[in-house]
This record gives C-alpha cells, structure tokens and sequence, in this order.
C-alpha cells in the first residue's frame, strides 16, 4: 500500500496529518498489515497529556497486544469513538475513518516524510 505523501509518520508506524498545531493520528497500513485483525483499541482519555515516544494505549489484534506510542508531547483533544465500537476499522480503512485521536501538538516532532518512511518499512 502506497502510504500518503500529505501524511507525516514516525518510527513506530503511527501517521499524522498536521494542520496547524493539531494532528489527526492513527497507524500506518503498514502496522496494521502486521498486527493482523484488531479487535480492541484502548486509547487515551481526551485532555490527557502525551510526551514523545512513550505509550499512550494500545492495539490488541488476533496475534498481540501492541503499545500505542505518543507521536509528539501535547493534548489529546478528541478520540475517535467508532474506533471503539468497531475496531476493525483500523485495517479496513486505517487513514480514513480507522483514525485514532486528536492531538494538540507542542513544538515540532521528529516525524518522517511518505517517502523516507517507506524506506524504513521497506527494510523491515
């Protein structure tokens, strides 16, 4: 799957579409490829404060439980609540409606462009 070049993505495969200081954020196709079928998705409450890199919930599927990790510090401002009601939607449609939450992002985040996040998949 050819992953969006208008996204932003980390190393530990969630995107980031970045309007101003918010970020929609939900995992790369790629991550939800490899975790197989999700079957429960335990996310942060809104107003909880995130700091880089350190896990914020976490993805269960048919094959692990997965950490979800904070792609940046800030605020989550709104969790993606069908999510919860149908998890699946994580792989179905993991840029669209398979979204995660919402994030008021402080500073800049190191995060990696469509193609040098392929590159990073590609050798994995």
């Amino acid at each position: 799957m050819t992953n969006p070049s208008q996204l932003r993505y980390t190393a530990d495969h969630e995107w980031l579409k970045i309007e101003g200081n918010e970020a929609t954020v939900g995992i790369s196709a790629y991550a939800a490829e490899a975790l197989g079928d999700v079957v429960f998705v335990d996310l942060p409450e809104t107003g909880a404060k995130l700091v880089s890199g350190e896990v914020c919930g976490e993805l269960e599927s048919t094959k692990s439980v997965n950490d979800l990790f904070a792609p940046g510090d800030g605020e989550v401002i709104a969790v993606n609540s069908a999510v919860d009601d149908d998890p699946s939607l994580v792989n179905s449609d993991p840029y669209g409606d398979g979204w995660l939450m919402r994030v008021r992002i402080d500073g800049e985040p190191d995060l990696l462009d469509a193609d040098a996040y392929a590159e990073l998949t590609k050798s994995s």
